[in-house]
């Protein structure tokens, strides 16, 4: 008789779905010899951190390993702050952590959910600032050697919601721990909208992490209350003629100049635009708040939030001609999947 133990108070979704056996790990060692294991067998294997990032499509045919490690060491030059952080803390108390401590840099990024293990896979980000910005290294198992490696900043081919951990170590790795380098001369970033009115020479970090919480528990539904997975959509990316086409045919677009010229497209715009801010299907929606992400609304299976975040897509190429992509990981019986 197999064993089913229900996923669903594991992943901020709140999707019903099970796995035959859950590990929890609690130190990097027993981290590593589950890891290990799991990999050996002929099962599939998830490392799961807060299930923040995560839509699970069936129940998993294989091993599910939470990641619950913990520890923060500091130390110092004299113009940085080195931080050591385990892979099972906690990001936004990693924020905090910071804040209370007088080490400003991450405040930008209050309130992204997840573990700090996730951070680097997906290269998060929030209000003008990504983990690659303040990344000093990260520290991985690899699972087919076994050996523990640590690659640099630059060695993490860091990218726009991507990494070397979604590419060439896809499956391959476990992150340990992260480290970061905080800079003791703080700069403030107002780049983006909600900060805009801020005066760089008074603000203190504290008033933009009050700022940015603020604007995110305004926007973004409590995953306790309104089960989602955060922004499902990457905002695309474009070169700066096709922007001026968008342009020109949708006053009012929205849209960030990046280095190079691209321009980087507020999808929640694209989606609002579209006229799906609201739109329900299947015990899924798109939040009537915030377009960019969908909602469980009490009955969404795994499937049903694919068909809604498909029907988006293809809505937005058909009204803009730009294609989305999702951000969250879809998880089916052996792994993942294409949504």
């Amino acid at each position: 008789m197999s064993i089913s133990i229900s996923l669903k108070p594991f992943n901020t979704f709140g999707l019903d779905q099970s796995c035959s056996l859950l590990i929890e790990a609690s130190s990097r060692e027993e981290l590593i010899k589950t890891s290990l294991m799991a990999y050996a067998t002929d099962k599939p294997m998830l490392i799961l951190g807060g299930g923040s990032n995560l839509v699970l499509t069936e129940d998993f045919d294989g091993t599910v390993i939470r990641i619950l490690t913990k520890g923060i060491e500091v130390t110092e030059t004299q113009d940085t702050f080195l931080l050591t952080i385990e892979a099972g803390e906690n990001w936004h108390d990693l924020v905090k952590f910071c804040l209370q401590n007088d080490m400003p840099g991450l405040e930008n990024m209050a309130l992204i959910p997840g573990t700090v293990g996730a951070a680097p896979i997906q290269n998060i980000g929030a209000y003008g600032i990504e983990f690659s910005q303040v990344c000093d290294w990260v520290d991985y198992l690899d699972l087919q050697t076994g050996e523990i490696h640590r690659l640099s900043n630059q060695e993490c081919l860091f990218d726009y919601r991507d990494s070397i951990f979604k590419g060439k170590l896809r499956d391959k790795s476990v992150i340990l721990a992260i480290g970061l380098k905080l800079a003791k001369a703080w700069q403030p970033n107002l780049s983006y909208g909600p900060l805009a009115d801020f005066a760089a020479d008074t603000v203190t970090a504290a008033e933009i992490f009050d700022r940015v919480c603020e604007v995110r528990q305004r926007k973004l539904p409590d995953p306790q209350l309104l089960g989602n997975a955060g922004s499902f959509f990457k905002n695309p990316v474009v070169s700066a003629a096709e922007y001026q086409r968008l342009a020109n045919e949708f006053p009012g677009i929205v849209g960030y100049a990046l280095e190079g010229g691209a321009v980087k497209l507020a999808a929640g715009w694209l989606i609002d635009k579209a006229g799906l801010k609201g739109y329900r299907q299947d015990g899924v929606g798109v939040h009537e708040h915030q377009a960019l992400v969908l909602v469980n609304l009490g009955a969404a299976t795994g499937q049903s939030v694919c068909e809604l975040a498909r029907h988006v897509i293809n809505s937005v190429f058909a009204k803009f001609g730009v294609m989305l992509e999702p951000e969250p990981r879809v998880i089916g019986r052996n792994g993942e999947v294409t949504i």
